[in-house]
């Protein structure tokens, strides 16, 4: 299969240069992707790129009351005469996907009216004279192929873009309060060196595209989802640096690429340095877009995320709750990031012990994502495991298990058994049979956990050591000290190579391994450990950290 990163990119480039080529004449481009922040994004990144070489950019969106793309083109003609005197016009056009099961009263519903009139638009469209890009889901898309062929024939290209999964199944992960604190998941397939030729072939076509920004975005994420966090940063400041220069500094589109370097250096427990940016962007997007825009709700989100993770609840609290106010108002108390935002400010109260808040809003978020997105959505599957770590966390381990299993069938059914996410739940109900004390019921589960983390992120990825610690734990529980050592020991290596010292998750890992220590001495079990340098100097009472400074360079 093609990268789907870099078969976007291909698709965009290929959608500029059909705008472009199109100027001053009728071409109807259709435009299909199933995520509106996603396609907000690209809409965004073309429009940049055409008004940086003098070309106007309108949109307009279909008239729920009256959708018919004739009457929407002609009303916005009336509304902007000079539209057809300037000699490089586009128009997007949006609101297809909001047709879909709107009725009104009537007999036909709003998307059926939208089909029917586009079945006899093609005519009456000839005296709009300029590129229209049409912006479909695949389910409209099918049901235009398939009602209103004539107009479907006369198209002048089809450009498919395919959601990142991180988009689709985990658009805001935050970590959450495991014995190891989970690292971020993505489930992007991005090929960092494929992308990399593609920002090499445009800076010899076009070294002053705004096209790069959104590569070097991209390549920056791609990057992160590999642990390549130095490089990542490179790519990221390049996307922010491009951006700045072309859009000027109080761009909505640098406040995103602000964000998404203070997203980096917060998976790499580089909180100092994320804050501020976190500060600035928020400071962007409220001035740009307003107080109460969805961006901004998305803002509040992450600044508190990083509060969370800093163990600053309280300035964390206010923070997910604006968002959510933000978003109930904007989105509907039914939308699936109403219900991102209830998981967020349950996380928060399950960490600050406040158990009977917590409870309610994960329920709610559940109903809303069952709602919304069908029982066997993912996001559905992260709600339940989230829910069952709330019952973990108060000691209702009987309700916690069906939650747990619940989930990790979801995510086998849906993503693969190898998937990640599965690796993860695996991970979670071996830590609830622990705490129980059924060993051997919790040891299956994480060796599996480890074998897929393995296989999937590699040996030496961040969540790779977190199955070690917890497999390590479970035979330090079970008093077969000699296997757990190597493991800590495994681990601490992965985590001093791949985070910066001052991570959570290396410190933690860390101070696991000095209370194991302590542990086996206490218990008379030294002649179970090993002559390794970090393990001996523990046994002697010297602090290690420095030494496995030294070991990771």
């Amino acid at each position: 299969m093609e990268d789907g990163a870099a078969e976007n990119q291909h698709q965009l480039r290929r959608l500029v240069w059909s705008i472009q080529s199109s100027y001053g004449r009728l071409n109807l481009l259709v435009a299909i992707c199933d995520n509106w922040k996603y396609r907000d994004e690209i809409i965004a990144t073309y429009e940049t790129e055409l008004r940086g070489k003098g070309a106007r950019c309108d949109r307009l969106r279909l008239d729920p009351q009256q959708p018919s793309l004739k009457r929407s083109l002609q009303a916005h003609l009336a509304q902007q005469p000079d539209l057809a005197t300037h000699p490089a016009t586009v128009v997007t056009v949006l609101g297809a996907d909001e047709l879909l099961g709107l009725r009104l009263n009537q007999d036909k519903s709003a998307l059926e009216q939208f089909l029917f009139s586009l079945q006899w638009t093609r005519e009456s469209l000839r005296g709009f004279q300029l590129p229209l890009v049409l912006w479909l889901t695949p389910r409209i898309a099918a049901a235009l192929a398939n009602q209103a062929p004539d107009f479907w024939s006369w198209r002048g290209g089809v450009f498919e873009f395919s959601q990142p999964m991180a988009w689709a199944f985990a658009p805001e992960r935050y970590p959450s309060q495991t014995q190891i604190q989970r690292q971020e998941q993505t489930a992007t397939t991005a090929d960092p060196a494929n992308l990399q030729r593609q920002i090499d072939e445009l800076l010899v076509q076009d070294p002053d595209s705004p096209l790069l920004a959104s590569l070097y975005h991209s390549l920056g994420q791609a990057l992160k989802d590999q642990v390549r966090y130095a490089e990542a940063e490179g790519a990221y400041r390049q996307a922010l640096q491009r951006r700045e220069q072309q859009l000027g500094a109080d761009h909505s589109d640098v406040a995103t690429s602000l964000n998404n370097l203070a997203e980096l250096y917060r998976a790499m427990g580089r909180y100092g340095e994320a804050e501020p940016l976190y500060l600035r962007a928020l400071a962007i997007y409220e001035q740009q877009l307003g107080a109460d825009h969805p961006s901004v709700a998305i803002s509040l989100n992450n600044l508190a995320a990083l509060y969370y993770a800093m163990g600053r609840y309280g300035e964390a609290e206010p923070l997910y709750e604006r968002s959510l106010a933000i978003r109930e108002h904007q989105l509907g108390a039914d939308h699936p990031d109403v219900a991102n935002s209830l998981n967020n400010l349950a996380e928060l109260y399950r960490a600050m012990g406040y158990y009977g808040d917590a409870e309610p809003l994960y329920e709610r978020s559940l109903a809303i994502k069952e709602h919304q997105l069908g029982a066997d959505h993912p996001d559905v599957a992260q709600s339940l495991n989230n829910l069952a770590l709330l019952y973990k966390s108060m000691g209702r381990y009987g309700e916690a298990e069906p939650l747990f299993e619940l989930s990790l069938a979801i995510y086998e059914h849906q993503l693969g058994a190898d998937h990640p996410d599965v690796a993860t739940s695996l991970n979670n109900l071996a830590e609830l049979y622990r705490v129980m004390g059924r060993y051997g019921e919790a040891e299956p589960l994480y060796e599996r956990s480890l074998a897929i983390r393995e296989h999937q992120l590699g040996a030496d990825h961040p969540d790779v050591a977190t199955s070690l610690n917890n497999l390590a734990a479970l035979y330090e529980s079970m008093g077969r000290y000699g296997e757990a050592e190597p493991l800590y020991l495994r681990a601490l290596a992965i985590f001093s190579k791949a985070l910066p010292e001052n991570h959570p998750s290396l410190k933690t890992v860390y101070n696991n391994f000095k209370t194991f220590i302590q542990a086996v001495l206490e218990a008379g079990q030294a002649d179970q450990l090993s002559d390794h340098p970090v393990t001996q100097a523990l046994i002697n009472g010297e602090e290690a950290w420095a030494m496995i400074e030294r070991s990771a360079g």
